[in-house]
């Protein structure tokens, strides 16, 4: 039996528009041809396009390996990463007809199941959009996520996944180039997507690397989130936060005239050690996770200040 290296999570332009309400509008800048490249560089034998509530993207990654030769043992497989009605996630691997966002996390799993397909519980001990405890409902728990920077989170999943004897993976999360192939996974299969999906069912999978994302591409997917979406972001500051609109101008207008400065590589240094001081708080000090989901900036400052 084949050892199959796997790419579970990741995104490409076709999540943008598709997160949904509260979220910027624009997700990913990756393009299908730079996606290919990327996945052959990193060897790998198949990726599932895990985009936001969508399968959009699937198709367009099939027609472009057709023509390629040299893609000719890479394997796409579809998947969706669906929003749940209080915005937690959920993947679905296998699945041919997609998932409406909205729905409670116990409707997204029996419609994945209906499916024949597999879920999986993407970050689920992050800071705005992990299932939390409802992750057990899952097939397979994602123990190590590459953008849950704060370390806790993933600390968290794993503990979480082994006191329940769950099948654990890792995932990328990708949503710039260079981290597609971060965290992957070796399933023991022939590359076909049933035989894939009843390995995965069977724990016949197994973490094969990890690794987080690095300040320079946090700061890339940054770059592209707010060049393309700063509108949505200013008037999403205005409703919420309207005495910090002028703030948020300010830093919006010098990031944009040198996003490379040092100065952003210090602040993500520091954005990192407050989340990693929240996220120990919420994940191992029993304090309410509630409120990450309110996303108010005044009652999260004392709870991580404290």
């Amino acid at each position: 039996m084949n050892l199959l290296k796997a790419e579970l999570h990741c995104h490409n332009q076709f999540s943008n528009f598709n997160l949904g309400f509260g979220e910027t509008p624009y997700d990913c800048g990756i393009e299908v041809p730079d996606q290919f490249d990327q996945a052959y560089r990193a060897g790998l034998d198949l990726l599932f396009i895990t985009n936001h509530n969508t399968l959009d993207g699937y198709s367009a990654m099939l027609e472009y390996k057709q023509d390629h030769e040299r893609l000719r043992n890479l394997q796409v497989y579809p998947a969706e990463e669906i929003t749940t009605n209080n915005g937690a996630h959920v993947i679905a691997y296998g699945i041919s007809e997609t998932i409406k966002p909205g729905l409670t996390v116990e409707e997204v799993v029996d419609k994945i199941k209906a499916q024949g397909a597999v879920s999986s519980a993407p970050h689920p001990f992050g800071l705005s959009n992990g299932l939390r405890e409802k992750a057990i409902l899952c097939d397979l728990i994602e123990v190590f996520n590459s953008n849950n920077v704060d370390r806790y989170s993933n600390l968290r999943a794993a503990h979480f996944a082994k006191a329940n004897n769950k099948v654990q993976v890792a995932g990328s999360d990708s949503h710039v180039v260079s981290t597609l192939g971060r965290c992957t996974n070796l399933i023991e299969s022939e590359n076909k997507l049933d035989d894939i999906l009843y390995a995965m069912l069977k724990g016949k999978i197994t973490i094969e690397n990890t690794g987080y994302v690095t300040s320079k591409e946090m700061i890339e997917h940054a770059k592209y989130k707010i060049v393309n979406s700063k509108d949505y972001i200013i008037n999403y500051f205005h409703q919420t936060h309207p005495n910090l609109t002028g703030l948020c101008l300010l830093l919006i207008r010098l990031f944009e005239s040198n996003p490379n400065s040092v100065i952003w590589k210090g602040v993500y240094r520091i954005a990192v050690h407050m989340t990693s001081k929240l996220s120990n708080k919420v994940n191992f000090k029993n304090y309410d996770h509630t409120i990450l989901y309110e996303r108010n900036l005044r009652a999260l400052l004392p709870m991580i200040l404290h």
